[in-house]
């Protein structure tokens, strides 16, 4: 009986002992999980499934932000417009058509300048605009048909230019809007920054907006550069040979007689 007695205590104290060892082991790991736990951080909410970073970006800077995206991809829009309609116009078919100088030349050489003038009319084009104005002037002696086709030729080349001059402007203002998204982008950022507990996600779209309004004025400024001084070397190209033929066809004026019917 005695022994048995003394059995039962002991399995009694080892089991007490057994549970102590665990919860002693549980407090440790429970203390040592919450010291390796990061403190909390405020966050903005995750972006919904298939918004991307650009989509935050772009309605998520405020309404300067939409401005500036509005401004951009007008600049680039417009670009587009140009580059297509300057390469339609800014062709020799177009500027000095071969039809038009072998229907002139045809016609001067039958010093038949009324026909002549006619042919010019019936085809609006630079460079018929250019032999009008000398034609128009016959009677008046060939040093005022070369000041009236001077003219002529100045006010036409002005117009070409004047037509590549917007491809210019936006290959200046595309960059200065990126620039301005760009400050606009860090003072957000540095605004953020300045509350003491920053939003993280919020620091992010700031920097993006900055980034990515820079990125996008360069992807317009820079084919736009490009393009200007490719159409204005083409257009001095064709205006060179347009008045070296233009001088050729009125050379005739000098001995031509108009006789009124």
């Amino acid at each position: 009986m005695k022994k048995s007695l003394l059995t039962t205590l002991a399995v009694a104290g080892m089991l007490a002992a057994s549970a102590t060892m665990t919860f002693a082991q549980d407090v440790d790991i429970g203390a040592d999980a919450a010291a390796a736990a990061p403190a909390p951080v405020v966050q903005t909410p995750p972006p919904q499934q298939g918004q991307s970073v650009f989509y935050q970006v772009l309605f998520g800077s405020g309404w300067l932000g939409t401005l500036l995206w509005l401004a951009l991809f007008g600049a680039l829009g417009f670009y587009i417009y140009l580059a297509i309609d300057c390469g339609i116009l800014v062709r020799p078919s177009k500027i000095m058509p071969d039809a038009l100088v072998n229907n002139v030349q045809a016609a001067m050489k039958e010093g038949d300048v009324v026909k002549a003038l006619q042919f010019c009319e019936n085809e609006p084009t630079p460079m018929s605009n250019i032999l009008s104005a000398g034609f128009t002037h016959v009677e008046e002696g060939f040093d005022v048909i070369q000041e009236a086709v001077s003219a002529a030729a100045d006010l036409e080349v002005e117009r070409i230019m004047q037509r590549l001059a917007w491809i210019s402007v936006c290959a200046n203002i595309a960059p200065q809007l990126g620039l301005l998204g760009t400050v606009q982008g860090m003072i957000m950022a540095f605004g953020n920054l300045g509350n003491g507990t920053p939003d993280v996600g919020l620091l992010a779209t700031n920097i993006s907006q900055a980034l990515y309004t820079t990125a996008g004025g360069l992807t317009t400024s820079i084919p736009a550069v490009c393009t200007y001084y490719y159409y204005r070397n083409r257009a001095n190209r064709i205006i060179l040979q347009m008045e070296a033929t233009t001088m050729e066809l009125i050379k005739d004026l000098r001995n031509v007689e108009v006789v009124a019917e």
